[in-house]
Formats: C-alpha cells, structure tokens, sequence
C-alpha cells in the first residue's frame, strides 16, 4: 500500500537579502562642472574606506571616478580639482604621469594598472548627483 502524508502549507524561504538601493546624492550645480576645466571633489566610502572622488565634465557628460591612481593608491591632483593635462582631453596623475581617458577612466599610458574607478553619476534640473552602490557610500559626517 502506498503511504500517504500529510503535510502542512508550503512556504517559500525567505528572501535572502540585496544589495542596499542605490541611493542618488546631491553633488554640485551644473554649471559648477565646466567642459575640461576644474573638478569638483567630494568625500566618500569605499569598501568601508575614506576617499576622495572627483567629477569632471568631458564630451558634453559628467564624468566621475575616485581619486586613486592604480599605479599607486595615491590623490591624483597636482592641485585640489586639477586632474586635466593642458589640453583638457586627458586626466593625469601629478605624481608619475598616468594618464586617464575622461570618459571611461581607461589608463590611456604611462604607468597605470588597469583603469579609474568609475563613480555614477546623473544630471538633471541643473544639478548633478553622484548614486550609491553596495562598495560606495556618503563619508560619515
């Protein structure tokens, strides 16, 4: 004889749980941004660590990567907010001369190892926010 059993309601497992939502932080004014010129720093975390990022704006977008060089984990403005060469199309490292492509963050030569980190970055009603991710969050105030 076949054995029957009985069995209560099935109830799936918890979902386990995700990564925080991105959240999307205040940063500057548009216009506070100009093609090629100065960044605009600000403070964050990355895995859990204080840092500096930075935002430029190259080829009409907002551009944003931490301020760490991968040839070594150092700031790479020679000045607070100047990251492009003269020419305004590459971002260099002042200390050993990395270069970086503006819009990617890809080492473009010199003495880099691999590319920047980028930061996401959105724009619009005239301002510009950097967005949170599981790695990347605001700097405790």
């Amino acid at each position: 004889m076949a054995e029957s059993r009985i069995t209560g309601p099935s109830r799936s497992p918890d979902p386990a749980p995700g990564p925080p939502a991105s959240k999307a932080v205040p940063l500057c004014a548009s216009q506070d941004l100009i093609e090629g010129g100065r960044a605009v720093g600000f403070d964050v975390r990355f895995h859990g660590q204080a840092c500096r990022g930075f935002a430029v704006r190259f080829g009409g977008g907002v551009h944003a990567y931490l301020n760490r060089c991968t040839h070594v984990p150092m700031e790479m403005d020679y000045q607070e907010g100047r990251f492009f060469d003269d020419t305004g199309q590459w971002l260099l490292c002042a200390t050993h001369g990395a270069a970086y492509r503006p819009d990617t963050g890809a080492c473009a030569g010199g003495p880099c190892r691999g590319g920047l980190v980028k930061i996401t970055l959105s724009e619009s009603a005239s301002q510009v926010h950097w967005h949170t991710s599981p790695h990347l969050q605001p700097a405790e105030s």
